[in-house]
């Protein structure tokens, strides 16, 4: 390990107690955001140190593994982590209390929908179970802060009509879906039975640059640039493996997100809103964009009798870049997935700024950037 390395650490595991965050938010307002380690969470940290003058308190667990990458970027006096879990009801009421508030704002979840079948008892605690730990301490201790619950288009589901509203009803078809369908109903009964600013936004899929290398948009990339190396090195690889490459996506950056859900902080009725870009394009057309901007030319091999023998070839050599493996199939898969942001677009004057092609081409940049400098 480099002293940047080190310097880097030094900074941003020096995560603060409730005692000393409560000292330092004394007679200032304040933003709590959980997640604040993924895509989500880092972005709205940037976007709210550029566009307010609110002290910012990022909950984190303490771990013996650094996790703090999308924040090493992120310098300001105006930001501190917190010891936080989403899973401790005893600390969530004691934060919301010591603290007071102004914004609470949970991207924090078990997000993985892969893995939600393996772990749904887990996935609902931290997903639904602890909505409900922070809504009970916001109306008891705090009812004036304003709450925001990222939902997630999976709760759609088995979709009835495309593209969909807020107004479509909830058919989750994985126990991540439910967890977060789940949250929403418990958002609206807090909202309606306690008068609390609580509001929900259906986050349609959405990726960056700082994407968890677990999710199919991160893998692809990750494997593009690793592919591309090893081909202009003349070495040998192991092709990207994927399941389900005719499953149709809406996709938008997570930057333009955060800044849909601070609109939504701050309408001046809580109302739920959807967020999307409008378009869907399938896993397939993901990898193909993916290894244009690497600069790899395909072309694709088609077994007419046996889908799953489908594979993407390099076009010179014929070398197998992508293949299908049957274990990446989800037990219900979600064919369908397109959000209609009209809503959002009108009322909220929200507008994306990053297209489905532009996504992919940052994110398969970033990728190759890093592996070289490796």
């Amino acid at each position: 390990m480099n002293e940047l390395q080190r310097n880097k650490i030094i900074d941003t595991v020096d995560i603060l107690n409730i005692d000393e965050a409560t000292k330092l938010s004394q007679g200032r307002k304040c933003v709590i955001i959980t997640g604040v380690t993924g895509q989500d969470g880092s972005y709205m940290v940037e976007y709210l140190l550029k566009n307010t003058n609110y002290l910012i308190f990022g909950g984190v667990r303490r771990l013996s593994v650094y996790n703090h990458e999308n924040l090493s970027g992120i310098h300001s006096d105006r930001f501190k982590l917190i010891n936080f879990d989403l899973t401790d009801s005893h600390t969530i009421s004691r934060i919301i209390e010591k603290l007071q508030p102004n914004y609470f704002i949970n991207f924090a979840a078990k997000s993985f929908v892969g893995s939600s079948w393996d772990f749904p008892q887990q996935t609902w605690h931290t997903n639904t179970t602890s909505v409900i730990d922070i809504l009970e301490s916001i109306r008891l201790y705090n009812p004036s802060c304003r709450f925001y619950q990222a939902g997630s288009s999976e709760e759609f589901g088995d979709v009835q009509y495309t593209p969909q509203d807020s107004n479509h009803p909830l058919r989750p078809r994985s126990p991540y879906g439910a967890s977060k369908a789940a949250a929403r109903q418990v958002v609206k009964v807090w909202r309606d039975s306690y008068d609390l600013f609580a509001v929900q936004g259906w986050l349609f899929n959405h990726e960056s640059e700082r994407r968890g290398e677990e999710f199919v948009t991160r893998k692809i990339t990750k494997n593009v640039a690793r592919i591309k190396k090893s081909l202009e090195n003349g070495e040998d690889f192991d092709a990207l493996e994927l399941g389900n490459m005719e499953a149709k996506r809406d996709w938008s950056h997570s930057e333009d997100f955060v800044e849909a859900v601070w609109l939504m902080l701050n309408q001046e009725n809580p109302k739920d809103y959807v967020l999307a870009s409008g378009e869907t394009h399938t896993v397939k057309e993901f990898v193909e964009k993916s290894f244009k901007f690497a600069g790899v030319e395909t072309r694709w091999h088609q077994d007419e009798e046996n889908p799953m023998l489908t594979k993407l070839m390099e076009a010179k050599s014929g070398k197998i870049l992508v293949r299908i493996n049957p274990k990446f199939y989800r037990p219900a898969e979600v064919e369908l997935l397109l959000g209609d942001p009209t809503e959002a677009e009108k009322e909220l004057n929200w507008h994306k700024k990053v297209d489905f092609t532009e996504l992919v081409r940052r994110m398969v940049i970033n990728d190759i950037e890093k592996i070289n400098a490796t």
